[in-house]
Order: C-alpha cells, then sequence, then structure tokens
C-alpha cells in the first residue's frame, strides 16, 4: 500500500471512530484544528509534516505522515 493510500486509509478511520489509535505500526495523533503543516519534535530539533485534504462525510480533515515515528498527523479543517 503507498502513502497517499494508507492516509486516505487512516482519515477514515479517524472520521468514523473519532479516536487516535494504533494501525498495526502506523499511529494516528490528532492536533490542533485547522493545521496544514505540522513540527514534529525530534530531540532539539523540529521536522515539518506537510498536510494533504480529505473530505470524509462531509467534514475537511488535513493529513501528513511522517515516516521517522510512523504518525498520521489529523486536523479537522473547521
Amino acid at each position: 500500500m503507498d502513502e497517499k493510500q494508507m492516509l486516505r486509509e487512516m482519515v477514515d478511520l479517524y472520521a468514523r471512530t473519532g479516536s487516535e489509535q494504533e494501525e498495526g505500526e502506523i499511529k494516528v495523533k490528532r492536533v490542533q484544528d485547522r493545521k496544514t503543516t505540522y513540527v514534529e519534535q525530534s530531540g532539539e530539533g523540529g521536522r515539518s509534516v506537510m498536510m494533504n485534504e480529505y473530505k470524509v462525510d462531509g467534514k475537511t480533515y488535513w493529513a501528513g505522515y511522517s515516516s521517522r515515528s510512523q504518525t498520521v498527523y489529523i486536523s479537522l479543517a473547521a
């Protein structure tokens, strides 16, 4: 499964359950609403995770994936 497809599935799962969870080795973390970029802290520095727009059941989400931490970051576009 490619990253784009995995992100779509994780956003769909989050939209249905509304909870942060793990799917295999992939973690899901909700971040502040209306974020299109998230800075993932790593030690002394940080790494930007760019997010893409996803629409599920009439709601718009922004989501991005960090391969370093294997985490999907999700933000509601409110």
